[in-house]
């Protein structure tokens, strides 16, 4: 398993806003954009990038802690 799969992310549409929010709060505080699609592949670009910059400056990664049904409002 990739490091990236130990994180649960999601896309959900935010009325206040009026966006697409791309979340992944283990390791980062979201993105938004308008296309659903893209900004889940975006926010899978971001997180990789958050992973490698840990890995290159030799820091642990934080646990994985949240989980899918723990953010159901």
């Amino acid at each position: 398993m990739k490091p990236i799969d130990a994180y649960h992310r999601w896309v959900e549409w935010s009325d206040s806003d009026q966006v697409y929010i791309g979340k992944c709060p283990d390791l980062i505080t979201g993105i938004h954009g308008d296309d659903p699609v893209q900004v889940y592949k975006e926010l899978g670009e971001v997180i990789q990038e958050v992973i490698d910059h840990f890995q290159r400056t030799g820091r642990e990664l934080p646990p994985p802690r949240t989980r899918p049904m723990m953010e159901v409002s």
